[in-house]
């Protein structure tokens, strides 16, 4: 879903996305790469890709329960935060909205998530233009896990979502506005980023919504019945990021492997 009159201003967003297109344009790679893969713990991830599977530089940090950000540039970290903080109440707003339509009480989501102690990481992206990329590939098809992740860009395009019918469609996002998407922890949508029809680059944050790191998340009992049986496996949000040998903060999906029946 895309929101518009969603109560944060323009310029807190076009602060984030300035924020970060400095970050990636004036830090030097000896500076980010203190950040690249090394430990489990790590609260700030950052890499480049540069391949015919993947193309794009990102930066990934914790932004909630506690606030992590590169010092530099100063202007980024005071941006982001704002903005971070922002988009985590319009969360809780649809987690309100969301709960009252499947018919519970307003706190619903809210607390079977713990979304104010939520685990909320900020997954930001640099993709480059079509003639500097190697292939068409920005970031390839995937789900990702939490409660929702909301998302802005600094341009129109780019992003695809794989229909039920398997096709892939274009989704266009208006400036200023949020994309919403579903996260595993509801039911996610699978899609990719392309690079190869944009003369100019993409710069992107999205932000993950989980719930509380340790909230142990399974199907809600209220939900399940003779005609709708328990399809997943129940799992603590912590040992669902670390599937696969990942890192908390890489917030990788592993929906698949939590299948109890087939779908």
């Amino acid at each position: 879903m895309q929101l518009v009159n969603h109560g944060v201003p323009d310029g807190v967003i076009e602060g984030a996305l300035s924020g970060i297109a400095d970050f990636f344009e004036q830090t030097s790679v000896e500076e980010k790469s203190k950040y690249k893969k090394g430990d489990p713990k790590a609260r700030i991830l950052w890499d480049a890709r540069s391949h015919s599977g993947e193309n794009r530089e990102h930066l990934k940090l914790l932004a909630r329960p506690t606030f992590h950000c590169p010092p530099n540039p100063p202007s980024f970290r005071e941006a982001l935060g704002e903005y971070e903080r922002r988009v985590h109440e319009v969360s809780l707003g649809l987690g309100r909205a969301m709960s009252l339509i499947l018919g519970q009480e307003e706190s619903y989501i809210e607390n079977a998530f713990n979304l104010e102690s939520g685990f909320n990481v900020a997954a930001m992206n640099r993709y480059p233009p079509n003639f500097q990329s190697k292939g068409t590939m920005g970031l390839a098809e995937h789900t990702d896990p939490g409660f929702i992740i909301s998302l802005v860009q600094n341009m129109d395009g780019g992003l695809q979502i794989l229909t039920h019918q398997g096709q892939w469609i274009n989704v266009h996002i208006p400036p200023n506005t949020i994309l919403i998407q579903l996260g595993d922890q509801l039911e996610s949508h699978i899609h990719r980023v392309l690079v190869d029809t944009y003369k100019v680059e993409r710069i992107s944050i999205g932000i993950l919504h989980g719930p509380s790191i340790d909230e142990f998340v399974a199907p809600g009992p209220e939900f399940i019945n003779g005609n709708h049986p328990l399809a997943y496996r129940g799992i603590t949000y912590s040992n669902a990021l670390e599937a696969n040998d990942r890192y908390e903060i890489e917030v990788q999906s592993c929906i698949d492997q939590l299948r109890i029946l087939p779908i």
